[in-house]
């Protein structure tokens, strides 16, 4: 059984991914993270957008390198991991060899990502078509409505073992 890690959180903007694998983070020894938004970020962002596909390239490039260097755990956090057409090709791309993936998808209901994208101080109108997409096959799915960040950890810790 491989004994390296990757752990992939997606799901939708203000549910909770970065603060969670943040902590997540922090709670690991030989760890490392990759925030997907610091490697695709564009103005204006369009998931369509073609140019994002060479981002995707980054990430595999990254994940290659923090595998390949022997952290136990490697965190991924990214929206577009959600999408089966964009996670596979970045997976298939890693060059690292005998590791497991475990996925998550975190999610809540539309009033909570309300709350959450108004305490981020954005301006702009909440878009729930993140929320209503299907998890990725075979992600664990959590519910993060009423939950602490320390709490979804714990939760994580417990299925990664």
């Amino acid at each position: 059984m491989p004994k390296q890690k990757l752990i992939i959180i997606s799901g939708s903007p203000c549910v909770g991914k970065t603060t969670v694998a943040e902590q997540l983070f922090e709670s690991l020894e030989n760890c490392a993270h990759l925030d997907g938004d610091w490697v695709w970020r564009i103005n204006p962002f369009s998931i369509a957008d073609p140019r994002l596909r060479n981002g995707d390239k980054n990430m595999s490039f990254v994940l290659s390198t923090y595998l390949n260097s022997d952290f136990e755990y490697v965190i991924f956090s990214s929206v577009v991991a959600m999408y089966k057409h964009i996670r596979e090709p970045i997976l298939r791309d890693i060059t690292a060899k005998n590791f497991m993936t475990i996925g998550f998808t975190l999610t809540c209901s539309e009033e909570t990502l309300t709350v959450r994208h108004k305490n981020r101080g954005d301006d702009g109108e909440v878009d729930f078509r993140w929320l209503r997409e299907a998890p990725y096959p075979n992600d664990y799915v959590i519910h993060t409505d009423g939950k602490m960040a320390a709490q979804i950890v714990a939760e994580i810790k417990g299925i990664i073992g």
